[in-house]
């Protein structure tokens, strides 16, 4: 079963307003409304259709777009309504069929783009002031209903029929995918017991039960619906302070896209698919830095911070969906050590201001997606590179890092004041603090000074994993690529995956730590995709046959 998406059209993950097909964006003043109006016969693949508003990957490319949009061009939004504009329906979650005619990867990679999407909403209302009301007007199920538990508060109308749902696994044998199961208990404080009952329970809860239980907000007959949603959305929309009046227009990614290579204006993706690995070339600043706030805006998305991570963010996207054969990333910098660490200290002086305040989270929620990619990467640090500050996180990032020691050609690296907690990770702590979790009074003296370290100094720090000279340095690159590509790829996932979050969990951790991995596991057994496994079997004559066994 299933399709090998590398057969596929390449996914692209870049769009704007006046492309959506599947969600209706518009402005109230200080409210925004996000209206999910699903176009059946608008599918991203061939082979279904996405009927009661569900959902595939071209819809959460959109919902993605918007939410970031949101941010950085209207910061005079103060809450943003999702609803739909479908008659008695909200959403049914993510299309089942497009899931069981997915492979594993890209159901796998779908879910963590829509759970990133999911956390991007919390994200903003979190640190942006852009609260979400979801107004259910109607059934709302399993991804539909996991997109309302991301929003801050849950308005379902209540006229008998409409309920909310997880029917994941009575239905389908699987698991609610993106997050729901994490926030019943852990965001909206819904009783364990409850909880277990209610994800049983196909047919899902309704009314004054759905209140009761807490996996509603409100309860609001129909006849009083679309009133009590504008009064609530104004009243959330007056308790966060306004930010900008005017915001920062989000223009498209310069890139030329060849066989073999994606060139941006800051970054370039280099694909060797013999050798199964990639090599990914940030470029930092060049030329005069802007100083001030004013100067910083009128770059608006030109700023190279913001236009190097939205550069990045892409070609991370597409080395998850479109290139899933490529194992191996190659991380590397070019440029003025001393140039990015002036742009750093900018930043981080003007981090007050909310258009540079917004840069710094989307660099966050980059730098995640990095850390959440299901690939190995090689920090490789060699003259001419510029891994200072944020561009260090790269390396802080990576599984390993490498640095040539050449004293003809000096290099070093440089930490900022951003790496002191700009970009924290999914479960809280900063990349260093995270590196030096057994030594944590390393970190003081670290960004205390706040300098830059040649090769030796670099090593000894512990900033660097590798240091080799001259002589040895490329014959060490070599063996440890060579070494990485012949390793079972499952096995790198989920060895990766525990060593780069160490420490405690939080929500959004859990949402991928411990949601991911049973979801994984999950997707590939037969009751599940078997032959007679409740998602192949779904909509189609016949009852799945479960295996009873218990591991």
């Amino acid at each position: 079963m299933g399709h090998e998406v590398s057969d596929q059209t390449p996914v692209s993950f870049e769009t704007d307003p006046s492309r959506y097909r599947h969600w209706k964006l518009s402005f109230e003043g200080p409210v925004a409304r996000l209206i999910m109006a699903v176009q059946e016969k608008e599918a991203l693949r061939p082979g279904y259709e996405l009927k009661l508003n569900s959902y595939d990957l071209g819809v959460d490319i959109e919902l993605a777009d918007a939410i970031q949009r949101l941010r950085f061009e209207h910061p005079e939004v103060r809450c943003v309504v999702v609803s739909s504009d479908r008659e008695k329906i909200f959403c049914a979650g993510a299309n089942i069929h497009m899931l069981a005619s997915s492979d594993h990867g890209f159901k796998v990679n779908f879910c963590k783009l829509t759970n990133e999407t999911r956390l991007a909403m919390e994200d903003a209302s979190r640190h942006s002031g852009q609260r979400y009301l979801a107004a259910l007007n109607g059934t709302c199920a399993g991804g539909g209903y996991e997109l309302a538990l991301a929003c801050d508060e849950i308005v379902l109308v209540d006229d008998g029929n409409s309920a909310v749902s997880l029917p994941e696994t009575p239905l389908l044998g699987v698991l609610p995918g993106t997050g729901g199961l994490t926030r019943l208990v852990d965001k909206r404080k819904v009783r364990r017991d409850l909880a277990d009952l209610f994800c049983t329970v196909a047919e899902g809860v309704k009314g004054k039960r759905a209140k009761e239980w807490r996996l509603v907000d409100e309860v609001v007959p129909r006849s009083r619906f679309d009133e009590f949603i504008a009064k609530r959305a104004q009243e959330l929309a007056k308790s966060s302070p306004a930010r900008a009046s005017e915001g920062i227009p989000l223009h498209p990614l310069a890139r030329e896209i060849g066989e073999d290579r994606i060139a941006y204006e800051h970054l370039l993706l280099e694909l060797d698919r013999e050798g199964r690995r990639a090599t990914l070339t940030v470029r930092g600043p060049a030329g005069d830095l802007p100083s001030d706030a004013r100067s910083l805006r009128a770059l608006g998305s030109a700023w190279w911070p913001l236009a190097a991570f939205r550069q990045l963010d892409d070609a991370l996207c597409h080395l998850r969906v479109n290139e899933p054969a490529l194992g191996l990333v190659l991380l590397k910098t070019e440029g003025d050590l001393q140039r990015m660490i002036a742009q750093d200290e900018i930043m981080f002086r003007l981090k007050e201001d909310w258009f540079v305040g917004e840069v710094l989270l989307l660099m966050a929620r980059t730098l995640r997606r990095l850390d959440l990619t299901a690939r190995s990467f090689f920090a490789l640090i060699e003259p001419g590179s510029c891994f200072a500050g944020s561009l260090f996180e790269l390396a802080l990032a990576a599984d390993r890092s490498y640095m040539l020691d050449d004293p003809k050609r000096p290099g070093a690296v440089a930490l900022t004041p951003v790496n002191g907690g700009a970009f924290p990770m999914s479960h809280g702590p900063s990349r260093l603090q995270t590196r030096f979790l057994g030594e944590p009074e390393r970190l003081g003296p670290l960004l205390r000074e706040s300098r830059s370290y040649a090769p030796e100094e670099a090593l000894q720090a512990g900033l660097v994993t590798v240091v080799a000279d001259d002589i040895d340095y490329e014959e060490e690159v070599r063996l440890a690529v060579e070494e990485r590509g012949s390793l079972s790829a499952d096995a790198l996932t989920g060895m990766e995956a525990n060593l780069r979050f160490p420490g405690l969990d939080n929500c959004d951790s859990k949402i991928f730590s411990r949601l991911s991995a049973w979801q994984n596991w999950i997707f590939q057994r037969p009751n599940a995709v078997g032959e007679k496994g409740a998602l192949t079997l779904y909509g189609k004559p016949g009852r799945p046959s479960f295996d009873p066994r218990r591991t």
